[in-house]
């Protein structure tokens, strides 16, 4: 019975497994497809990556993606630090350690859970509301609000399970708070900075809902997830497997080494 259910177990998992990549690795099968079309193999080519190469809106909305992916990692990642900082540090000082009250919770981890098209809508009032033009700017502003959420998530997970027995021991002996949290904290959380940096920066890749509707009129402030939109809607191409290919190999990377930071920072807690 047990071998049994050891099988069948296996089989589902096999199973779920399939139903999420065989799609995914169709679509990347199909970039390397001569013929250009998805119901005949020609063998095997790199023609449609060099055509992304030679496609000037592409590269136009590639460079866009990276702009605002770079800007509002950086940003989400400075912000959240803090605000993870002043919630476990708070809780740490008020004699529960690694707790915070559920109120304050709810409201860090709304953006998380609000749909995008909701959220998407709430930025595009509030913009409107101070009348303020659309473009780059607002598309980067609005993957900082959707972002700072997820840092400071990763960011709080390192810090309760922070030994703050050792800013005590800082403070002891004889230094500022400025030169703790510059010599002793931040370099024990870096490891969970850079992991939510890695997810905020792939979140932002990938992201459209948010940008689409912030973005506003004309082709300065199209990213790539926008991009391949406007270009499926003609029909699918090689040209686009490619590029889709590309872009997920972006995530997957930035998602390991997200992992990985995560896995190499707990083995060292313990």
């Amino acid at each position: 019975m047990r071998n049994a259910s050891g099988v069948l177990l296996g089989s589902h998992l096999w199973l779920v497994y399939a139903f999420l990549y065989v799609p995914i690795l169709v679509l990347i099968a199909l970039s390397f497809n001569a013929n250009g079309l998805p119901t005949a193999w020609g063998g095997v080519s790199f023609k449609w990556y060099g055509a992304l190469l030679a496609n000037s809106a592409i590269q136009h909305a590639a460079l866009n993606t990276l702009i605002v992916a770079v800007v509002s990692t950086v940003i989400s990642c400075v912000l959240g630090t803090l605000l993870a900082l002043g919630v476990e540090l708070r809780a740490h000082a008020s004699g529960n350690p690694g707790r915070s009250a559920g109120l304050t919770d709810t409201l860090l981890m709304a953006p998380m859970i609000i749909p995008d098209i909701v959220l998407a809508v709430a930025l595009l009032s509030f913009f409107n509301l101070l009348k303020m033009s659309l473009g780059l700017h607002s598309v980067i502003l609005s993957h900082v609000v959707f972002n700072i959420a997820f840092a400071c998530a990763v960011v709080r997970t390192r810090l309760k399970h922070f030994d703050y027995s050792i800013l005590e021991a800082s403070i002891d002996l004889g230094a500022s708070w400025p030169t703790t949290l510059r010599r002793v904290l931040l370099p024990a959380i870096f490891p969970g900075v850079l992991a939510g940096g890695l997810l905020a920066f792939t979140l932002s890749v990938d992201e459209f809902i948010i940008a689409f509707f912030n973005s506003g009129a004309g082709s300065g402030s199209i990213t790539l997830p926008m991009q391949i939109y406007s270009m499926i809607r003609f029909g699918i191409t090689p040209e686009i497997n490619a590029l889709a290919t590309l872009v997920l190999l972006v995530s997957f990377t930035a998602l390991f080494a997200s992992q990985r930071l995560n896995k190499v920072q707990n083995k060292n807690e313990q």
